[in-house]
């Protein structure tokens, strides 16, 4: 068993409690390291202190919205290389133009998406395919 240190680190930035923890669980059973937040302000605080490989953002949530979040962590030269996978209730293509436009890394629509579809995504971006 690698030992902590060498887990990739996942932020997974969701308001809503129930789905967080699905999330949680199952990343954790994948073996990354996860922390999560409720919100785009806390987002941004530990965008810098947990220093995360990936994070993994909702768009609707209370205080700063998920654009926000990706134009302001795009824009701060820490985490301007961040990968960033917006997970969102918004399937428009406007917001999806929206995201690509601050330079998201992956757009996936919940009701689009299983879990393991997100893992896979996860995975790809930090190069972790076998």
């Amino acid at each position: 068993m690698e030992s902590n240190a060498n887990l990739k680190r996942i932020l997974l930035v969701e308001d809503d409690d129930a789905l967080a923890n699905v999330y949680i669980a199952r990343l954790q059973a994948e073996g990354f390291d996860v922390r999560r937040v409720a919100n785009g302000e806390d987002a941004l605080a530990d965008a810098l202190s947990y220093k995360p490989d990936l994070i993994l953002l909702d768009v609707m949530m209370p205080k700063v919205s998920g654009f926000d979040v990706l134009d302001i962590l795009r824009n701060t030269p820490e985490t301007a290389n961040l990968k960033i996978i917006m997970l969102t209730a918004l399937s428009q293509e406007s917001d999806k133009e929206r995201a690509r436009s601050l330079g998201v890394d992956d757009y996936l629509v919940k009701s689009q998406v299983v879990i393991a579809d997100v893992i896979e995504r996860i995975r790809y971006h930090l190069s972790l395919n076998n």
